[in-house]
């Protein structure tokens, strides 16, 4: 009689999603936003199921005070296009550190999840703020320590 072995596979059930709270002070960008990606996506746990959300929600504060490497306030730059001709935009990234900090977070993030209706549900679970105060006292977010 030979040995089997059972994949694991999470159930809606078995999922507890807690709050962790990061602050982004003198944290690199792209270093940040891949630990906040796998916690969103909940690789972080033993009971990882690619298929379900089983990741954590997660609160991201001082984003206004995040730092890059290299000359990428300059030469970073982010496209967007309106869909009518001659619509294209391009912002800096400085540009767009200046006039809305948390959008770089956002959009440094929301790159490393599924572009599926799982990664945009992942997404949801992400909250970004400007400063240090944020409205998810009530939930009793745990700090989540990246890098050092």
């Amino acid at each position: 009689m030979g040995l089997t072995m059972k994949t694991f596979t999470a159930k809606p059930s078995d999922i507890k999603q807690a709050w962790f709270v990061v602050d982004a002070e003198g944290q690199t960008l792209g270093r940040l936003a891949t630990e906040v990606a796998r916690v969103l996506m909940g690789k972080h746990k033993a009971t990882y199921t690619r298929t379900i959300d089983t990741g954590d929600f997660v609160v991201v504060i001082n984003a206004a005070k995040i730092k890059v490497t290299g000359n990428k306030l300059a030469d970073k730059a982010y496209f967007r296009h309106s869909g009518y001709p001659g619509g294209d935009k391009t912002e800096t990234l400085g540009e767009l550190m200046v006039k809305k900090p948390t959008a770089a977070v956002e959009r440094a993030v929301k790159g490393m999840l599924p572009s599926t209706k799982l990664g945009r549900a992942m997404f949801k679970k992400l909250k970004v703020y400007e400063g240090a105060e944020h409205p998810h006292e009530a939930q009793k977010p745990a700090p989540l320590v990246i890098g050092g």
